[in-house]
């Protein structure tokens, strides 16, 4: 090997490196930061699966986005992105991010789960879009401490929309949710418009409760590092929407809260 080669070797290892850093405790890309601020999940009004991949393309293109990348959804995968459904993608493709392995989900794997190219554009999946202007429904968050608003908050949410919020804090820590202002479309079994939790990395397991109507939900602490938020409006009457918000706390404060509440 040539002495130009090893040089061209080291600088391009460099350049790579200075991309890398550490947030919230948790190791980064920025350039997959910025790429995968964009990525979101979408499923049909109807259920899961129920989109064929010309309506699966029409979805993202409503929303003034493209079908993610493999590379896109890849990106968002590095940061905490994990979705327990298969979707469309670029191209063709179907798969879905796994972040953590799980037997009920991506086969104990963890990467992308690549059903590959499909011969039968009919077939019906979930879709995966990519738009980088598109950021207040849903996105994966690793903030200390946010404020989450419903699309549009403080005005009305609009029809037919569905949202997810993955949250993400560092290893060891909690998820303290707080709940500012609640109005969604109300119904006995909420059924039309609500904000689901779930108590996980997706929408697959750890479900929390439902929420619909006026009244605030009370605050709920994680069992773990992660949490999802899901948010579903039907076709028709809307509410104000919501605003909540999220703190990273160490399980030991919380414990040293509770000991304090019994002495």
């Amino acid at each position: 090997m040539s002495v130009l080669t090893v040089v061209f070797a080291v600088i391009f290892v460099l350049k790579e490196s200075e991309a890398w850093g550490y947030k919230n405790g948790i190791l980064h890309n920025s350039i997959w930061l910025e790429q995968a601020a964009g990525v979101y999940h979408r499923e049909s009004r109807k259920g899961r699966y129920q989109l064929t991949y010309r309506e699966a393309k029409a979805v993202c293109k409503f929303e003034g986005g493209t079908l993610a990348t493999y590379d896109q959804l890849e990106a968002a995968r590095q940061i905490g992105f994990h979705v327990c459904a298969a979707g469309w993608f670029d191209k063709g493709r179907v798969g879905y991010p796994i972040v953590k392995a799980g037997a009920n989900c991506g086969f104990g794997k963890v990467g992308i789960i690549d059903y590959g190219y499909r011969l039968n554009k009919s077939e019906k999946w979930d879709v995966y879009c990519y738009n980088p202007e598109a950021k207040e429904c849903g996105g994966v968050h690793t903030d200390q401490e946010k404020v989450l608003d419903s699309p549009g908050y403080p005005e009305d949410y609009q029809d037919e929309q569905i949202c997810y919020w993955h949250i993400r804090v560092r290893y060891g820590q909690r998820i303290r949710l707080h709940f500012l202002d609640f109005d969604l479309e109300e119904d006995t079994a909420c059924l039309s418009d609500f904000l689901e939790i779930y108590d996980s990395y997706d929408d697959v397991s750890g479900f929390v409760g439902r929420y619909c109507g006026d009244e605030l939900p009370e605050d709920f602490i994680s069992t773990g590092n992660v949490m999802t938020l899901k948010f579903l409006s039907d076709s028709s009457v809307t509410g104000g929407g919501f605003q909540l918000q999220y703190i990273a706390v160490n399980s030991s404060q919380l414990f040293d809260n509770h000991t304090d509440a019994f002495s």
